[in-house]
């Protein structure tokens, strides 16, 4: 039998207040299959756990689901127990899920969520077959440069219902969420790379031409196929693609002379001009193309990658990569830095003395931070590394201003 793995992230109310000594079930068909608790940075070990061969996830086929799905169960002293169904195992892949908890209410009851299918193994209605051109003819309104945004605001539903919730979701984590859901984690790194691009540049032409709130609605995108890109909250991100998105999250593609974005369609399959085949790009990055290869070959040769520029509140901005034996005021930042996240993230070990030296005791401290966060353990700061750190440090602020305010 394959094996894949699941890490489990337990939270309350943010990633800023990770719960230490949480108790974390694993479960199938209502059997506990096993159990463990949370660290001090509210995270539990790679667990290991029966799936389907790779194999299935690799051919087009409907016959067998070419992933297992296990449940997991979190409880916590003074917060709502909270269920978690569907979470998804694929062979050789370690699944991350995030759950948070919130605190116990007069009811005292548990919460339970159930995840969706993947939408190459679901049925989900393909996207609507616009153009950026119809869309700006209709909505003249732009914005005069691309940007990447701290948050963007998710609608749970069809842009008309007015009833489904709205979710401000962080940039980077919207676009692993959505890969997460439309692409499988197993397939070749440069089609995961290619169809995280194309994620992207939808997202961002929506941002771009402010398609949503030039016509009155109070969200940046939707969570329904139909319109948009499948989002699932509190859905599981996969390691491979949640490495991808923080080395490209800046990334987007546009085509000739035009500024904005690309409003980058893709379906699991199809031979139209203009829309990427999900399944077809997988055999390209089988056959060796690289991501910019393969995206040519759908969207046409005048496409290209460019970089968007970050805005929101992110205190610093990446200059360089940082490493071993460095000195300068970068690393003194580095290492205030990660020393106020230990406040939240005591597993992080203490930075003595701060110098701007960046000492072995430095690259210990950035390797468990890059290790409690998924990211290439490398000990040096490079700029995704340093994106989570900012990232991080905003979120550990924002509940240390709420709390003492």
């Amino acid at each position: 039998m394959a094996k894949g793995y699941l890490l489990v992230n337990v939270y309350s109310d943010s990633i800023a207040n990770p719960v230490k000594n949480a108790t974390v079930v694993i479960a199938k068909n209502q059997e506990e299959l096993y159990k463990t608790s949370t660290n001090e940075d509210g995270q539990t070990e790679r667990i290991s756990l029966e799936t389907v061969s790779e194999e299935y996830s690799l051919t087009n086929q409907k016959e067998v689901r070419p992933y297992e799905t296990y449940d997991v169960t979190v409880t916590a002293l003074g917060l709502t127990p909270t269920t978690v169904e569907g979470v998804q195992i694929f062979d050789e892949i370690t699944s991350i899920q995030n759950v948070y908890l919130t605190s116990i209410d007069e009811n005292n009851q548990s919460e339970t969520q159930e995840l969706p299918p993947n939408t190459l193994w679901g049925n989900n209605p393909p996207q609507q077959e616009e153009t950026s051109q119809e869309e700006n003819a209709i909505a003249p309104i732009v914005l005069r440069e691309v940007l990447i945004p701290e948050n963007i605001i998710v609608h749970d539903g069809i842009p008309s219902n007015s009833n489904a919730p709205n979710y401000t979701v962080p940039f980077i984590d919207y676009i692993k969420n959505v890969a997460s859901s439309e692409i499988y984690s197993t397939w070749p790194k440069e089609t995961i790379k290619a169809n995280v691009l194309a994620i992207i540049s939808f997202t961002l032409n929506r941002i771009y031409t402010e398609w949503y709130t030039s016509r009155g609605y109070n969200f940046t995108i939707t969570s329904t196929t139909s319109y948009d890109q499948k989002y699932t909250r509190n859905g599981t991100i996969f390691e491979p693609i949640s490495q991808i998105v923080d080395e490209i999250f800046t990334n987007y593609i546009r085509t000739g002379i035009k500024i904005e974005p690309l409003l980058a369609h893709y379906r699991d399959e199809t031979s139209q001009t203009g829309i990427l085949s999900q399944w077809g790009s997988k055999d390209l990055g089988e056959q060796g193309y690289s991501a910019l290869e393969i995206l040519k070959y759908y969207y046409g040769d005048t496409v290209n990658i460019y970089e968007a520029e970050i805005i929101g509140e992110y205190p610093y901005s990446f200059t360089q990569t940082l490493k071993e034996g460095d000195c300068n005021y970068d690393v003194y930042v580095l290492q205030n830095t990660l020393n106020y996240i230990r406040g939240s993230y005591p597993g992080i070990p203490m930075i003595q003395n701060p110098s701007g030296q960046y000492n072995a005791e430095t690259t210990n401290a950035v390797k468990t931070f890059q290790n409690i966060f998924s990211l290439s353990p490398t000990g040096q700061v490079n700029r995704e590394t340093w994106y989570k750190i900012s990232y991080i440090l905003t979120a550990v602020s924002e509940m240390t201003n709420s709390v003492y305010r």
